[in-house]
């Protein structure tokens, strides 16, 4: 199993990332158009992971997901979130039904 370390060193690099000059990178220009740009690359992402799911080309998907999960990265980082962030939710939830945890919400949050 690959730890969380790749993770936790993609993080570190965004956070570089978004304190360099916007020509430097991909990453820094993106954070220099701001959390629209970002949202709407995650909309792209999901969009094109959606569509290799239906393909069914497992290798596609992984790909796509990695996109998706790199730009939703991007878009934590903007927000001073972290990886530690992200799974002491998914651990907070785990082994709660999905419908109990969306009911603690009050229905806020989204669909999961």
């Amino acid at each position: 199993m690959i730890q969380l370390e790749v993770l936790h060193r993609l993080q570190q690099t965004l956070v570089e990332r978004k304190q360099a000059a916007a020509d430097s990178s991909y990453v820094a220009g993106l954070y220099a158009k701001g959390t629209d740009a970002i949202c709407k690359k995650i909309a792209e992402e999901a969009a094109e992971t959606i569509m290799a799911a239906k393909d069914g080309d497992q290798l596609h998907l992984v790909r796509e997901t990695c996109d998706l999960w790199f730009h939703s990265m991007i878009l934590l980082t903007q927000f001073g979130v972290g990886v530690d962030d992200v799974m002491a939710e998914l651990r907070r939830r785990e082994g709660i039904s999905g419908i109990d945890e969306k009911a603690s919400r009050g229905g806020k949050g989204g669909s999961s």
